[in-house]
């Protein structure tokens, strides 16, 4: 069985990890600096659930006087409302880069309060607010639950996935829209998802060879783009920059090693120096087996217990395997399969090739 998953492992990681460059589209490994996106989070009172509200919270009480207030409802002082059926919860959602007013957005909810249940709730009028403080959009709208909880009268609990969070897709409208500058600045920049020198010199070579010499790699992760000043212009030759094709450069050497599961994860790049591997396993057993002693008929000698134990010591003879020279990842995975080791063993055997200085690797531990 554990031969089986190693092998599955490291065949699956060869395949998902190649060493070997391939040709990726430019918008596939990076991003426009100003073309992002933009969190926006917001406050709000879910109405119309069926008993499963927040009941008499503060800050549910706060927020249903707040919503009376604005259709000039002064509830009398001292009252506070029971609210089993409102609740109140968090706004999030996720404002794109060119978001014009009118859009819509999806928004998440989530239970602020002691609500057991969100199923069949409406959100009333919301705003949702960016970083900076200010309104961007409305939110309003029936919530989309797939979670469910029910409560039996005996005190029996059933809860299926997360009843006080859903969605509203469509839910929210946008009010103002984010500059994002890319018009005006005086350059374009390019940053790439994953910091590489060669990559970056790649990408800045394929813009020059198609389109002139307006590009420059001034570190490994960013590519500024000489361009004229105006929203078309830019958005033309940022359209031909991103559909352009570069060779990628390999991928660093990397053992990934996920130590709740015990799965280790090697690509292609990674290679072992000279070096012997020994692995072993010893089984230390203890049997106790205690006897009764009875006396003899006519003595005045009392039963009595005498132990006896036996200690048994099993220890596997696994022979030592050698690495050659810039052994590649098919000849590891063998080894390693020869030996049978477990998913916790392999992780010993390639931290110790690590620390001897064998493998030239990343050793990355998640």
């Amino acid at each position: 069985m554990y031969r089986a998953l190693i092998t599955f492992l490291f065949c699956f990681s060869g395949f998902v990890v190649s060493g070997v460059s391939h040709a990726e589209r430019i918008k596939d490994i990076g991003t426009f600096q100003g073309l992002r996106a933009n969190q926006l989070t917001g406050y709000g009172i879910v109405v119309g659930l069926a008993g499963t509200g927040d009941d008499s919270l503060d800050y549910s009480t706060l927020g249903m006087k707040g919503v009376a207030s604005r259709f000039g409802l002064q509830l009398p002082a001292g009252v506070n409302p029971a609210l089993k059926n409102a609740a109140a919860v968090m706004l999030t959602a996720e404002l794109p880069a060119f978001a014009k007013p009118g859009q819509r957005l999806d928004v998440t909810i989530s239970a602020l309060g002691k609500a057991k249940s969100l199923r069949g709730g409406t959100l009333i009028m919301a705003p949702l607010l960016g970083a900076d403080g200010q309104i961007y959009a409305m939110a309003q709208g029936n919530l989309a639950v797939g979670g469910l909880g029910i409560d039996a009268a005996d005190g029996s609990k059933l809860t299926i996935n997360v009843p006080t969070a859903g969605r509203i897709p469509g839910g929210a409208t946008v009010e103002r829209s984010v500059d994002s500058g890319f018009a005006t600045t005086p350059q374009l920049r390019f940053d790439l998802s994953e910091a590489d020198l060669t990559t970056s010199q790649r990408v800045a070579a394929a813009i020059n060879t198609r389109l002139g010499p307006i590009a420059r790699s001034i570190d490994a992760t960013t590519i500024t783009v000489e361009a004229a000043p105006g929203a078309e212009v830019r958005t033309t030759l940022m359209s031909r920059i991103e559909n352009l094709e570069v060779d990628t450069a390999d991928a660093p050497a990397r053992v990934v090693v996920n130590a709740r599961t015990g799965t280790v994860v090697i690509n292609g790049a990674v290679r072992i120096a000279p070096v012997a591997v020994t692995h072993g396993k010893m089984t230390v057993q203890v049997d106790e087996k205690p006897q009764v002693i009875q006396p003899n008929a006519f003595s005045k000698g009392e039963t009595a217990v005498q132990q006896s134990s036996a200690i048994k010591v099993d220890q596997e003879a696994r022979p030592m395997f050698e690495f050659q020279p810039g052994a590649s990842l098919a000849e590891i995975v063998k080894a390693v399969n020869a030996i049978g080791a477990s998913p916790a063993d392999l992780v010993a055997i390639l931290e110790a090739l690590k620390q001897a200085g064998a493998m030239k690797a990343e050793l990355v531990v998640l």
